[in-house]
């Protein structure tokens, strides 16, 4: 019978691609924006945008730049720990 797998903690990159989406999703929902919206804002498809929010997807700095001057907050703000007392967290 094969052993379970141990699942390993996320590694740096993957942590900070989680925090981006989370912190781009908060801040998208507290401006009051939809998918649609940002997409237009930013010329990044909404369906990718989504992927982005759930971590489903890895994003170029092009991109990342880009959604963060759509959302108008500095790059190094959406990708840093989301704090887990924020009000706005869902």
């Amino acid at each position: 019978m094969p052993r379970p797998r141990r699942s390993s903690p996320p590694s740096t990159a993957a942590r900070e691609r989680l925090w981006f989406g989370e912190n781009l999703r908060r801040e998208r929902v507290r401006q009051g924006l939809t998918l649609e919206d940002l997409a237009e804002r930013s010329g990044i498809t909404w369906s990718y945008i989504s992927h982005l929010e759930r971590g489903m997807r890895n994003v170029g700095i092009d991109n990342m730049s880009s959604l963060a001057a759509a959302v108008g907050k500095p790059l190094m703000e959406l990708l840093a720990e989301p704090d887990p007392d924020d009000p706005s967290a869902e």
